[in-house]
């Protein structure tokens, strides 16, 4: 299989295929009542809690749109750099599961309430667009509980109703490294704009995956197979690398490939068939008789797009033009608002140089290694502002900020206490240098002679000597200095 940067191919004999790859992302609108009816749509409740008598179908219950659900899909088009549909409809898509109530679902078919935008993916070689057929409100189903009974499926209707954003790519992904990276910028844009949280964990986040394999230079698409309701990346990235050598092998033997619908089994990590095409469901859509079309007007919108804040392409943009990032440097702080805040805070009192390092380096590895948001890092901004000056202004040295930077990691304790209470303040007096210099030299002679003589290598042993006698403190800038001019 070649993985280079720019190409994901499955090689069989003298074959080559590509992998052609397009997301339907169900993203759960941020939003405290659903799409029809005042229940709330709090994570965690007690199941069947949250069902008004509409999320239970009762009949006569009639749905009534709710506003904030259509600004926040709204204001996720425009964040898409997507055409703003200004007339939708929604219709009923009819099919039976237990835990659907009605009988069927209120979604959006031909008119939706977003049309065509893009996406950017910062890939290794380059940046890489991605085009979004369309987006559309729906809502959510209840949830079946298959593991609680040997005999029994418990139902909770607490989702039911919940409103949904499906965002629907269109086949421009070639690889899994490419629905990372995909997947991670839509979060991290509906982050920003707060429509929604994007946790994978509790549901808020979960794709269907279409995935076809054509041989390399091809430009005809091959039979393409859905893979439902993946909830996590990494999962999304297993299942497709299963998918696509799956169907390559059929290819391979001279078999044809059923258009179907797939599950993908984390645990023996392959896919399996749901559904043939021929046994799908026939939705039989039509526009439902309780909702009128929606319509916004243009001043409904443009009041929305005064609403979004800066962007992660626009501030990626900002931070290499003001700050002089690397775009590397610029595309991780830029990842989500939490992260470009709490940079952009450290910086108001510190040097950006030095903070960038701090929070790409130490910070994100400390708190990766404690499993914590940066939302929940123990070290503040302020903090660590405090940190990097005293780096900066020669207080103590590099060596020993990580020291200070681990105390700190405990609690939020100011760098400035802990350095006092430890007594790990650098030894900048030259004085007091010249002396543990001069007593290094004396103690090692021979290697001076040696070094005299050209052994330059040996300038290095010498540093080393002194940073111990000194425990560490010694400013090392000012034993190089010293260094050289006593030896």
């Amino acid at each position: 299989m070649s993985k280079d940067k720019s190409e994901y191919l499955i090689t069989r004999k003298d074959n080559q295929y590509e992998v052609v790859i397009g997301l339907e992302v169900h993203a759960q609108v941020t939003s405290e009542s659903k799409l029809f009816s005042t229940s709330s749509t709090k994570f965690g409740a007690e199941p069947n809690t949250q069902v008004s008598l509409v999320d239970a179908a009762l009949p006569g219950m009639l749905p009534v749109i709710n506003e904030y659900c259509v600004k926040q899909a709204i204001k996720t088009g425009i964040g898409l750099k997507a055409k703003i549909n200004k007339r939708s409809v929604f219709d009923r898509k009819n099919y039976f599961y237990a835990d659907l109530p009605q009988g069927y679902q209120i979604s959006q078919f031909k008119d939706p309430i977003v049309g065509e935008g893009k996406v950017i993916l910062d890939m290794p070689d380059g940046q890489k667009e991605v085009g979004i057929e369309r987006l559309h409100l729906e809502q959510d189903a209840g949830k079946s509980i298959h593991d609680l009974d040997p005999k029994n499926t418990f139902v909770d209707l607490n989702r039911s109703g919940v409103a949904l954003m499906e965002i629907v790519s269109k086949p421009d992904l070639r690889s899994p490294d490419e629905v990372n990276a995909y997947v991670k910028k839509l979060r991290s844009i509906m982050r920003y704009l707060g429509t929604c949280d994007g946790n994978m964990q509790e549901g808020s986040l979960r794709a269907d995956v279409n995935v076809s394999v054509r041989k390399k230079g091809s430009k005809a698409f091959g039979t393409r197979c859905e893979i439902k309701n993946v909830n996590s990346i990494k999962f999304m990235q297993m299942a497709i690398e299963h998918e696509a050598n799956r169907q390559v092998d059929l290819i391979e033997e001279g078999q044809s490939i059923d258009q179907e619908t797939r599950l993908f089994d984390t645990k023996k990590n392959e896919t399996r068939s749901m559904r043939s095409k021929e046994d799908a469901h026939d939705y039989r859509y039509f526009p439902d008789p309780d909702l009128l079309p929606l319509e916004v007007s243009d001043d409904f919108i443009e009041k929305l797009k005064l609403e979004i804040p800066e962007l992660p392409d626009e501030k990626k943009k900002r931070f290499i033009e003001k700050f002089k990032l690397s775009p590397y440097e610029a595309t991780i702080l830029v990842s989500d608002n939490e992260t470009s805040n709490y940079f952009e805070n450290v910086i108001k009192k510190s040097d950006v140089k030095l903070a960038t390092n701090w929070i790409i380096g130490e910070l994100f590895a400390a708190l990766n290694e404690k499993n914590l948001e940066i939302t929940e890092s123990p070290i503040s901004a302020g903090n660590l502002s405090k940190l990097i000056n005293l780096i900066k202004d020669g207080t103590i040295s590099g060596k020993i900020a990580k020291t200070v930077f681990e105390n700190m990691m405990e609690g939020d304790k100011d760098p400035k206490k802990i350095v006092e209470e430890k007594g790990l303040k650098q030894e900048s007096d030259p004085k007091a240098l010249e002396s543990l210099v001069d007593k290094v030299i004396d103690d090692n002679r021979e290697k001076a002679t040696e070094y005299k003589s050209g052994k330059v290598k040996l300038f290095g042993f010498f540093v080393g000597q002194v940073m111990k006698v000194s425990g560490g403190k010694a400013n090392p800038q000012l034993v190089n200095e010293i260094l050289k001019k006593k030896l």
